[in-house]
């Protein structure tokens, strides 16, 4: 598989035809003028965002979203980003992906508004979010414009949007998948399109970080997924960007050209750092799980001597903090008391091993020897059940 990481050429938007004026005055005026460009025309508008970080590009959709008056005409947003795990509104992370893993890669995880299932993206997966009024609002129409753009700049491309709402590649390889949020007049539905993302680093993120869980938080659906280069070997970022830009404005009768926005300029999105700082916090990203249990055997071992135990972990979690925590483990292995003080420890607080080590130093000091050795054992067994 080729790997492409992406050139500054993608950033690099032509204008022709109308020029947008993008003052900071403009673009407070969006939400009671709408869209209006500096010929006096209203019009459709294709942006492509010049950032690659998640949580600015998810709070750009936020922005657009809440600020830009969709009665009278649509935006495709498109973005990439670096390396990130994205997960759906109302998903358990937990579940979801491999924590540990993303932390030793440096991954970063998101939580966006929008319901769907969790998705990994990088340099080499496109991003497309239509914005449209609520009325207008027609998910397999914006699938159209990829599929038809597809097939635009490569004719030989065997691709079809299912009922589901994902796009397969030759009737069952996944290259996109889609996830969507209404408000009370507006709607945007996005989607992924997988270029030449890294499938090694998809596999090792995608997968469950803690065993045992009970919830009732969407699950994801996994396919079998494919990059369109492994397809079209010779399609290039600017060729599949301009058959997009090309259909889109085809398909809802505009002339956008394609117009370079940062998410990051405040001058021209007021408030959009603070939108994503909180699509980075804690609070967020992890707090708004819905409620979920964890019921798991524990394996334990005294690493002094080759004695071992099994005992079993119950903990239930609301917001993200550990309502109740419940540990059987057999007396002859360990002190009832210790199991009685580690869960006294864990409850109100995050499920997260790193928040629960400072305590958990502290009971460990208390003792020694033997019953020191098998009481850290136990401990470093339950935290790694928090991912």
């Amino acid at each position: 598989m080729s790997y492409i990481r992406g050139t500054s050429s993608l950033f690099r938007g032509r204008r022709t035809g109308s020029q947008w004026s993008w003052s900071t005055s403009w673009s407070r005026s969006w939400s009671s003028s709408g869209l209006v460009a500096s010929d006096g025309s209203s019009a459709g508008l294709v942006l492509l965002s010049q950032s690659t970080d998640a949580h600015h590009n998810l709070a750009l959709e936020d922005w657009i979203d809440a600020n830009v008056d969709l009665q009278q005409r649509g935006v495709l947003l498109l973005w990439r980003n670096r390396p990130a795990v994205v997960i759906g509104r109302h998903q358990n992370p937990w579940t979801e992906c491999n924590l540990p893993a993303m932390r030793g890669m440096g991954i970063p995880l998101a939580r966006r508004r929008s319901g769907g299932g969790t998705v990994f993206h990088d340099l080499g997966n496109l991003n497309l979010t239509f914005f449209a009024s609520k009325r207008s609002y027609d998910r397999q129409r914006n699938l159209k414009v990829v599929t038809e753009a597809l097939r635009r700049v490569r004719p030989g491309l065997d691709v079809r949007a299912t009922d589901r709402l994902d796009i397969l590649l030759n009737g069952h390889l996944k290259i996109s998948g889609s996830a969507s949020r209404l408000s009370r007049k507006s709607s945007y539905h996005h989607c992924t399109l997988l270029h030449s993302a890294d499938h090694s680093a998809l596999s090792a993120v995608l997968r469950p970080s803690c065993p045992g869980i009970h919830s009732n938080a969407t699950p994801s659906v996994p396919s079998p997924v494919a990059n369109l280069l492994d397809h079209a070997p010779t399609l290039q970022w600017e060729e599949l960007l301009d058959g997009l830009v090309q259909q889109y404005n085809a398909e809802f009768g505009s002339s956008s050209s394609l117009t370079p926005v940062d998410p990051a300029d405040e001058s021209t999105f007021p408030g959009i750092g603070k939108a994503a700082t909180e699509l980075r916090s804690w609070d967020w990203t992890f707090g708004k799980t819905p409620k979920f249990s964890v019921r798991t055997p524990l394996q334990l071992m005294d690493s002094g001597s080759t004695a071992r135990c099994s005992a079993r972990l119950h903990i239930e979690v609301k917001s993200g903090l550990i309502e109740s925590c419940e540990l059987d483990v057999p007396a002859d292995w360990l002190p009832p008391r210790l199991s009685v003080e580690l869960t006294d420890l864990l409850v109100g607080e995050r499920f997260c091993p790193h928040r629960a080590v400072a305590g958990v130093a502290t009971l460990l000091r208390a003792e020694g020897g033997e019953v020191q050795r098998r009481l850290n054992n136990l401990c470093d067994a339950v935290l790694s059940v928090m991912g």
